[in-house]
This record gives C-alpha cells, structure tokens and sequence, in this order.
C-alpha cells in the first residue's frame, strides 16, 4: 500500500522556502553588476516587446542614480537570475517613478506623510524562469521585507493589466488607477497598491516564506544603504481606510 505521506506535493510555501536555499540577494552597487541588471532588464524588455532594440543592450533611466532607489540583483546558484528596483519616499526625497506616472493617485499618499516602496524593473532570465519556478516569488520577497526595514505603510505595483490578478492573489493588491503609458515603454501599466499593515498578518500567515528569517532584512540592506532612512521606524500613518 502506497503510504499517504508519498502522495503528498509539496505546497507553494514549502517549495519557495526549499528554492530560498540556492538564492543570494545582492545591492547593486558597482559599475559590473549595474551594466549586468541593465543588459538582462534589456532583454527581458525587448522579449516581451515593449522596448525597441539598441546598440548598447542596457535598459536603464535616470531613477536609477536617485538616492533614495536600490537596484537588487537576485543570483540562483551563483548566476544572476532576475532583478528589481525599489524606490523609497521619505520627506526630502518623494521622487518615485510611479509618482510621475500616476501623480493623481500616488503625490497624495505621499503628501499625507505615508512612506511608499515602489518595486519597478522586475525581470528574469528566461533560463531561471523555467529552472526555478519560485523565482518571481523570491524575487518579490525583496519589496515585502523593505516595507518593514524602511518602516513604510504602502507598496505600489506598476503592472501590466493583465499581471494584476497575480498581485491580487498574492497580496491583495487594490486597484489605484487605470492602465497607461509608461514612459520609455511601449505597452501601458496599470497602478495597484497594497495597504501593508493591514495585509501583513493575512499574507505572512498563507505564504510563511515572506517572513525575515533572523538578522535577514540587515544582511539584505546593510545598515547604511540608505543613510538617510531610519531603519526599521514605524510607519508615519497607519492602515489606510477605504
């Protein structure tokens, strides 16, 4: 007889946590693993058709030098698999990509005093994609765990309509605002958010893998990756209303 324990498959939570093993989380910060995210961003853009081809194989844009973004680079096995970019608000420093995208929905929450991530450039290698089924889940893990290193309160998502429902599931998402263009993009996103404080409990209870493991969110981080930042402070507001 075929025990029942053998029948079993494993759930979503315990196949992320075994991939977790094989990943590292890298801050991009010299020039080689920058022009590294930049060319695979390119590709992974130009595969899915919505930037035109260039010479130099490099996707970047002027976000990319503000003080208050970090560029992740998400290595499996030692080789770069995917990448994404985190913006951060604070007073001083509101200058977030979807803010100029989406000024009507997102300049207020700003104005209100709330802290946002805004994740932007999420991609992967084709090779990891189809190697590492659980790689956009740990890619996203990056976003969720700024939310509470940087004491922010709302996370945004730039999305293309038909990503949203994946955002939905996973977290909840609402939507903010209709799709439109995106500039230096030629097919337009959509602006979902997620009130944090109020999913948090709910998310981290179906998808345990979000949760920092010890001394993780300072090791991913550091202690001076954004200076200006305090780390780990409450959030300015609490849940949002509807």
């Amino acid at each position: 007889m075929v025990e029942t324990a053998a029948l079993q498959v494993p759930s979503l939570s315990d196949r992320v946590l075994r991939a977790m093993e094989r990943i590292e989380y890298r801050l991009a910060t010299d020039t080689a693993d920058r022009e590294r995210i930049f060319n695979l961003r390119y590709r992974a853009y130009l595969r899915e058709g919505a930037i035109a081809e260039s010479e130099d194989e490099r996707f970047t844009d002027p976000v990319d030098d503000h003080p208050n973004c970090l560029i992740f680079g998400v290595y499996a096995d030692g080789d770069l698999a995917g990448a994404i970019r985190l913006s951060i608000t604070v007073p001083g420093l509101p200058q977030i990509p979807t803010a100029q995208v989406f000024p009507e929905a997102v300049l207020p929450l700003i104005d209100a005093g709330h802290v946002l991530v805004d994740p932007t450039r999420f991609v992967a290698d084709p090779h990891w994609s189809r190697a590492l089924p659980e790689l956009a889940y740990l890619t996203l893990r990056l976003p969720w765990l700024a939310m509470e290193q940087f004491g922010a309160d709302i996370m945004l998502a730039a999305v293309r309509p038909e990503h949203y429902p994946f955002y939905r599931r996973l977290w909840g998402n609402t939507v903010a605002a209709p799709a439109t263009l995106y500039p230096g993009l030629s097919k337009p996103v959509m602006l979902s958010l997620l009130d944090y404080a109020r999913a948090a409990p709910r998310v981290e209870k179906l998808y345990p893998f979000f949760r920092a493991r010890d001394d993780e969110r300072t090791a991913i981080f550091g202690t001076s990756a954004l200076p200006w930042l305090p780390l780990g402070a409450p959030a300015l507001s609490g849940p949002l209303r509807a």
